[in-house]
């Protein structure tokens, strides 16, 4: 029953909740001035009623707020769990040390001038890192807003009017918290778990944020707003973990340039590449929200229902205006309008007027005018038909008895009751977008309070059924999902890479495809010539193909601008012609390189041109980028993102996920590439970089795909120096 079905939860493995669910708290800078954060964390403790012990750190005052002060962390007379440290930057090394003297479990460190200042910050912030694990202390912050605990009855924000719930937030920006606290106040619905200002991430970074929310009883879904990850491949794993038991979402901010400069800025994080970091993320099961007002929508639904079978929904609409809109944003989610059966049309026929829609969206054109509860019966008709995932109520339900006339309150009462027990009965969503809920009618308060999503937009109703559908179906992919085989490291191959960093260079082209041969990728053959005596050999081997020359040296990268590449050769004398002029283009180019010789192959015959890509993140490792060529990577960039190694299913989304997969499919009369070996060379691609920590960066542009298979026809491997 997808209303009520509670997320599993994971044994406790995570330190943080010592002190993120606090028996005892010292609030060291502790103050009777209103103005302080020490002040107000006081505040928010005595009004909430916190039952565990509070020290006020203060040597210059005896009592704050009716509380006895202590002088020192030294002079509390018991246990300490969690600190708030509320001095500035530069005296809280040496708090921490107190706090490690002390046995204090952690620490939050509200105070800015860190990292995100510059070097001095960055060195008084490592002494403050330096300092904590002397003393085994966990540091939140520095740079934060701070936490609260709201089922523990923790408030150190002094925030009014927010209600515990079970939305655990994780968020780089207060602002964001404050704004999220207002919008669940006017809800009045949702409440909050635990919130954390994370801030510099000197210590405790998002994954262990997230394992906490993870195993935390009281949070249904963990929520992030996210400007920088410290430690992208560890986050990616616990995401993993966690999104398989409880519902993780993300808004990460940077999408453009300049909000990627903002956030480096305001906390010191690298804000990697905004598309490769949101389908890294949605590999693990994350719902990646775009737009900020949609954070809360987006967590509340989820928190609800959790899940839906898949992404065909059912519209049940009360006008056409907003049937249509409803279709239209579904389309652009990339939901599906479930094509409703013969049997299901013909149930909704029997109880709707003559003139009403039985397509998907069902328009009832008035048939519940005089009785709104004839909308939760064609909920439960459409509910029944197995090709629906998800059914949305569109249009005024609630509003009935404020439009027409005031008995029809007792219809619309019994229609949200209806609709409470099909939402409880049937493992699908449901989801209720009205016109008059901003007034919040008695019926839609049911419904909210029975733990049905209501919402005010068309858009956030939509939104939330997209992360529906995209869980349920995470979810299921996730219980087949297989790994390709690891790929073994050929000792040749090794050798290969010990040559090349011996020398002082990335592998040559030929060695590059020599990498992908050994191990399974379809490579042309080649051949390398040094000297013109090899020609005549060269030409008796190819016979009439058409073949392409290239340069091979590690001092000229772009080989065409130096003259260095000559297509369509046929036969001994455009070889000997290709070579001389190759040679001596080059050699003008660069009277210095080291020129080996040059490469020899058939030329690909035509195809679509596709791009395969690996490169080593800084924030998230490797990372394997698929395209189309040319225009479409250069100028549109289509492209997918996965972190290695692939699954299965994350080598076929990447090719389902291009905007331009159509040509793929075989535009305008052209036969369709052969997508199984497009997906076989992306997991033969992944596991060869999985096996050999040496590349850095590997390139294969273009692969050209064809009906029946594929040809990497360039291949240019970057070496990692760091690797032995």
């Amino acid at each position: 029953m997808s209303m009520h079905d509670q997320p599993a939860v994971l044994p406790m493995k995570s330190p943080l909740h010592d002190f993120l669910a606090p028996d005892s708290i010292a609030i060291v800078g502790a103050s009777a001035d209103p103005t302080k954060r020490g002040y107000k964390a006081m505040i928010g403790l005595i009004k909430d009623g916190y039952g565990g012990a509070i020290y006020p750190i203060n040597p210059k005052t005896d009592m704050i707020l009716g509380v006895k002060t202590c002088a020192s962390l030294d002079a509390v007379p018991g246990p300490v769990d969690l600190a708030l440290i509320c001095t500035p930057a530069s005296t809280v090394p040496g708090i921490l040390a107190e706090c490690g003297r002390k046995g204090v479990k952690g620490a939050i460190v509200l105070a800015s001038g860190f990292k995100e200042t510059g070097a001095e910050g960055a060195k008084l912030e490592q002494q403050v890192l330096d300092a904590a694990r002397a003393g085994g202390v966990r540091v939140i912050g520095p740079n934060t807003s701070g936490m609260f605990n709201l089922h523990k009855k923790v408030n150190l924000l002094a925030l009014a009017n927010v209600k515990a719930g079970d939305i655990g937030f994780i968020s780089q920006s207060g602002n964001m918290l404050l704004s999220l606290v207002l919008e669940a106040e006017h809800n009045g619905h949702v409440g909050f778990s635990t919130y954390v200002g994370p801030g510099n991430q000197t210590d405790i970074g998002f994954n262990d944020y997230l394992r906490y929310l993870g195993e935390d009883p009281q949070t249904k879904v963990a929520t992030l707003y996210v400007e920088g990850f410290r430690d992208g491949q560890r986050f990616l794993e616990v995401a993993r973990e966690i999104s398989a038991t409880k519902p993780v979402v993300v808004y990460k901010s940077g999408s453009t340039e300049q909000g990627q400069k903002a956030a480096s800025s305001h906390t010191g994080s690298l804000a990697g590449s905004y598309a490769m970091t949101v389908d890294l993320l949605r590999q693990v099961g994350v719902s990646v929200v775009q737009h900020s007002n949609e954070i809360l929508p987006v967590a509340e639904g989820l928190g609800l229902m959790q899940k839906a079978p898949g992404k065909r929904v059912a519209v049940i609409a009360d006008g056409g205006g907003q049937a249509t809109i409803a279709s239209d944003r579904l389309a652009e989610a990339g939901l599906e309008l479930a094509e409703l059966s013969e049997h299901t049309r013909r149930r909704l026929g029997e109880i709707l007027l003559p003139q009403a829609s039985l397509v998907n969206p069902v328009d009832v054109a008035g048939s519940s005018d005089a009785n709104p509860a004839l909308l939760a019966e064609c909920m439960e008709i459409v509910a029944e038909d197995d090709n629906v995932d998800s059914i949305f109520l569109v249009g005024m339900f609630g509003g009935y008895s404020i439009r027409f006339a005031e008995d029809l309150l007792g219809g619309e009462m019994r229609g949200a009751e209806s609709m409470i027990e099909l939402a409880r009965r049937v493992d699908k969503a449901v989801v209720v977008y009205s016109l008059y809920a901003p007034i919040k009618p008695p019926a839609l308060r049911r419904l909210h309070e029975a733990g049905l999503p209501v919402y005010t937009s068309i858009e956030h109703a939509v939104r939330v059924l997209a992360a529906l559908g995209e869980r349920g179906i995470y979810l299921k992919s996730r219980a087949v999902a297989s790994h390709a085989p690891a790929v073994v490291p050929s000792e040749d191959m090794k050798a290969m890479f010990a040559r090349a960093q011996n020398e002082g260079r990335d592998l040559f082209e030929f060695e590059a495809k020599t990498l992908l041969r050994a191990h399974g990728v379809d490579v042309a053959p080649e051949v390398i010539v040094r000297s013109a005596d090899e020609l005549p050999a060269v030409a008796a081997q190819f016979g009439e193909q058409a073949l392409v020359m290239k340069v091979v040296s590690k001092d000229i990268l772009h080989k065409s601008d130096a003259g260095g590449v000559k297509l369509n050769l046929r036969g001994e004398a455009d070889l000997h012609q290709a070579f001389d002029s190759i040679m001596s283009s080059c050699r003008a180019y660069d009277p210095n390189a080291d020129i080996r010789g040059a490469l020899v192959t058939p030329m690909a015959k035509k195809g679509t041109e596709v791009i395969i890509g690996v490169s080593r993140d800084p924030i998230f490792g490797p990372v394997l980028m698929f395209g189309l060529g040319g225009i479409f990577v250069e100028i549109l960039k289509d492209v997918a993102f996965r972190a290695i190694p692939l699954s299965q299913l994350d080598a076929e989304s990447m090719v389902d996920q291009l905007k331009a997969r159509k040509v793929l499919e075989g535009a305008r009369g052209e036969p369709p590439a052969d997508k199984a070996a497009l997906v076989d060379l992306l997991l033969k691609v992944s596991g060869i970089v999985s096996a050999y920590p040496q590349i850095s960066e590997l390139d294969l542009n273009p692969v050209i795909a064809y009906p029946d298979g594929y040809a990497a026809v360039d291949a240019r491997i970057i070496i990692n120096r760091s690797v032995l």
